[in-house]
């Protein structure tokens, strides 16, 4: 990865339809990026950014378990002006190769030097899914450094008892982000076809959406495979899943921090990852969490999704203006 690497691409040719509808035509955006290199403990970070105008403020954007950084492109898009920075972390996408253990606090370290490297002294942290564990952590760690945190379906934990197979309870969790790990894949439309399947993905689609997935293979056809690593991702789950000081993140935040959660779940389940009485149960309302329900959409198109985006993207313009409000 080099510093210099800038590009455009339609930032929104189609509106998601509705179940079972037509996508319905859209006038076409443009928005500039860039894909830099970042030097971290074992390697170099690849990070996605989208440049801002000064004054307009900074979101860095981590994604989850199994993803990459260009999980964030329609939520960029829908924050036209804003600079918003998406690294892939290690051991996922174009960082497969960043040596070391993966933990949440090893995640936390990145995203400082992230910052650092673009001169940020301060911007508002969003983490998606386990990206939300990211977060709590680093907003625990570098209160100074974050403004708000903005955790999208991610970040309240419960843990798993000891004698529990981590791998066992990924394979329950998130289905096809494990099984393309043991996969390979003849062609990128191969890849493609494979989360077109995904009962999450129906109404996903569009050359992001692609670019998306094709940032999370890695090989030469006819043997493409997943660009995520295994070991990373166990690590990391063992980690999220076991870690009490990880759970305990979001409960000991002294950063400003609201929670949004989809209405449905990893597999289009009509009951999301946290069920409103998870949400109450959770204490968060009394520790300052500001908790927000996402309807409509599932724990992938509540970012992937033009719909999700938009609403991810609304709460992120409301903490940059707090920010700001707040000096």
């Amino acid at each position: 990865m080099t510093g210099g690497a800038t590009g455009a691409y339609p930032a929104r040719a189609v509106r998601d339809g509705g179940k079972g509808g037509r996508p319905m035509p859209e006038q076409q955006e443009y928005r500039e990026y860039e894909d830099t290199g970042v030097e971290v403990a074992g390697g170099r970070l690849a990070v996605r950014r989208w440049p801002g105008r000064p004054g307009a403020g900074t979101l860095l954007a981590v994604h989850g378990i199994a993803s990459n950084g260009l999980a964030w492109t329609r939520v960029a898009q829908q924050l036209d002006g804003v600079e918003v920075i998406a690294p892939d972390l290690r051991g996922r996408g174009l960082s497969r190769d960043v040596a070391g253990t993966c933990t949440m606090a090893r995640h936390a370290d990145d995203l400082r030097a992230v910052l650092d490297h673009f001169g940020v002294e301060r911007a508002v942290l969003a983490g998606h899914s386990m990206g939300g564990f990211v977060a709590c952590v680093a907003g625990r760690r570098d209160p100074g450094r974050y403004s708000e945190l903005v955790l999208v379906d991610g970040g309240l934990g419960f843990p798993v008892p000891q004698d529990t197979d981590i791998d066992a309870v990924l394979h329950a969790v998130i289905g096809p982000a494990m099984r393309k790990l043991e996969m390979t894949f003849e062609d990128r439309a191969a890849y493609h076809a494979f989360w077109a399947a995904h009962p999450a993905f129906a109404e996903l689609r569009g050359p992001d959406i692609a670019a998306y997935l094709d940032r999370d293979l890695t090989g030469t056809a006819p043997q493409l495979r997943s660009a995520c690593m295994a070991a990373a991702i166990r690590e990391d789950a063992e980690d999220e899943l076991r870690n009490p000081e990880v759970f305990a993140a979001i409960h000991e935040l002294t950063v400003p921090a609201r929670l949004l959660w989809a209405e449905r779940g990893l597999q289009d389940e009509p009951v999301g990852l946290y069920a409103p009485a998870v949400i109450e149960a959770s204490g968060l309302r009394d520790e300052g969490v500001a908790l927000h329900f996402a309807p409509g959409v599932n724990h992938y198109s509540v970012v992937l999704g033009h719909g999700g985006a938009q609403v991810v993207a609304g709460h992120v313009r409301e903490a940059l203006a707090a920010a700001t409000a707040g000096g």
